[in-house]
């Protein structure tokens, strides 16, 4: 059976400097109509920085729609066109300082396929040199040093509630148990 759904129309409520959101009229498979709301945003990526000593590069931020800090994995917004390890390479030194010798891809995210069309590119990064954070003007954080089991840990109490960061941590983590990805 075709899951299919067919675009009719498409109207743009909003367009804003992150998200456009839209209105689509849609066929479903069996032919009757539905209606459709989309939030276009251009993704993003998050890094998994692992150092020698199997720490993570972590940040923690406020978040204004939970209004409430959150710790999570240096991620940011992909510019347009721009490639997303490109985008993870930028994000990780702005929001921590590091640079990394090697990226290992983790994979992609849809952080919420029912209404977005968001991708989240993931990354595991290491060989890192530190250096200076530069974070955008209206970006504040602060960096910590996670040990890897620790953010498992915390992941699985529900400490960590960003979906970015269980991800790629829980990927890592995998990696890092099986052998195949190491700090050093």
């Amino acid at each position: 059976m075709d899951l299919s759904e067919k675009t009719v129309n498409q109207e743009y409520i909003y367009k804003g400097r992150i998200i456009n959101l839209r209105v689509d009229d849609a066929l479903l498979p069996n032919g009757k109509p539905a209606l459709r709301e989309v939030v276009e945003h251009p993704g993003g990526v998050c890094v998994a920085a692992l150092t020698k000593d199997n720490e993570l590069l972590m940040v923690n931020q406020f978040r204004y729609p939970y209004m409430e800090e959150v710790l999570e994995l240096p991620a940011g917004k992909l510019n347009p066109g721009e490639d997303p390890l490109e985008c993870g390479r930028r994000e990780l030194e702005e929001e921590t300082g590091a640079v990394a010798d090697e990226y290992v891809s983790l994979g992609q995210l849809y952080p919420s396929p029912g209404y977005c069309d968001e991708i989240i590119y993931m990354y595991a990064a290491k060989g890192l040199q530190l250096g200076d954070s530069r974070p955008d003007e209206d970006e504040f954080l602060n960096l910590k040093k996670v040990p890897l089991k620790t953010a498992v840990d915390m992941i699985m109490k529900g400490e960590i509630k960003d979906a970015k960061t269980q991800a790629a941590v829980l990927k890592l983590y995998l990696l890092v148990k099986r052998g195949i990805f190491c700090g050093e």
